[in-house]
């Protein structure tokens, strides 16, 4: 394949691989979903080589290292520089927040944390188990590419594209300005359709919403310098939440943050064209069809590698 370097500097891409998946009922990361069992991360990586990024980050749990590796190792060397890191679950954790009954991974933000010491050039962080397509690579390869302000970056999808005809969700829900940065994003944790609606499911009532909201899927551009603020923020929320062992530090706090206090913009994207992917178990067929039909466009090849 042809790897066009368009970013004209160095750009990451950090895949979070380590999410336990409970609800799919199987290691959702490394499932073969293309013709020939290529892994929805396959394509992903696929798409960020041919948009000229220069490293793979990859972030596993400890399980399934050895695995990810042996898939994946061979089809980038030469194209990419390659790192691994294990997310633990006491990765980061001072000794007197640590709780031996926690068995749920720290969250997307915690993940973030944990790729701070081989990152420092832009970088973007995604689901390994989200479908993203082309253009989402694309628009954040070309504004790391064209950016003169600093800005970070979140390509925004429509939320009402986004959910599951299976079940409840969890999306980061945003709002933008008129000049296209980000205003807040919040993780609404229960999305579910109703009646025609979208509703987020919440302790004290049910709150409709905005079936075009631009919606985080996970799919961030950062500047190195969100470590800083991110590493003081996950101290302060393992203060607070050590003891909880559902508690999770997730991306969008960082990213509200950095809004809130002033330190950072998020440019909202284009490139949100395409997404699909997998928290069931019955997603997996359809999955499999739409990749299917994206290769019988011609977005793809028969065979990726």
């Amino acid at each position: 394949m042809d790897t066009p370097n368009r970013t004209q500097k160095k750009v990451a891409l950090l895949v979070m691989a380590a999410g336990i998946g409970s609800r799919y009922g199987g290691i959702k990361q490394i499932d073969g979903f293309g013709p020939n069992g290529e892994t929805i991360m396959d394509y992903s990586l696929f798409d960020a080589v041919r948009a000229g990024f220069t490293k793979i980050v990859f972030i596993v749990r400890d399980e399934i290292l050895e695995t990810v590796k042996e898939k994946f190792l061979p089809k980038l060397q030469g194209k990419v520089e390659v790192e691994f890191v294990v997310q633990s679950i006491d990765k980061l954790i001072p000794a007197q927040y640590k709780n031996a009954e926690r068995t749920k991974p720290w969250g997307t933000g915690h993940a973030l944390l944990c790729a701070k010491d081989v990152i420092s050039e832009p970088f973007i962080a995604i689901n390994a188990d989200d479908f993203y397509g082309k253009d989402a690579f694309e628009s954040v390869a070309n504004y790391f590419k064209n950016d003169t302000t600093g800005a970070h970056a979140m390509v925004g999808f429509t939320l009402s594209k986004v959910l599951s005809e299976h079940g409840s969700v969890s999306r980061g829900v945003g709002e933008a300005d008129k000049d296209g940065y980000l205003q807040s994003v919040v993780e609404r944790t229960t999305i579910v359709k109703e009646n025609g609606k979208i509703i987020s499911k919440e302790k004290d009532a049910d709150r409709e919403l905005d079936p075009n909201a631009p919606t985080s899927m996970n799919f961030w551009g950062f500047h190195p310098e969100v470590f800083k603020l991110a590493s003081t923020m996950f101290e302060d929320f393992l203060k607070e939440h050590h003891q909880n062992l559902k508690s999770e530090f997730y991306i969008p706090l960082i990213v509200n943050e950095l809004i809130h206090r002033g330190i950072g913009k998020v440019k909202v994207l284009g490139g949100g064209n395409i997404w699909f992917g997998v928290t069931y178990k019955e997603d997996k067929e359809e999955v499999s069809a739409r990749i299917k039909s994206l290769i019988d466009k011609g977005d793809y090849p028969q065979k990726l590698w």
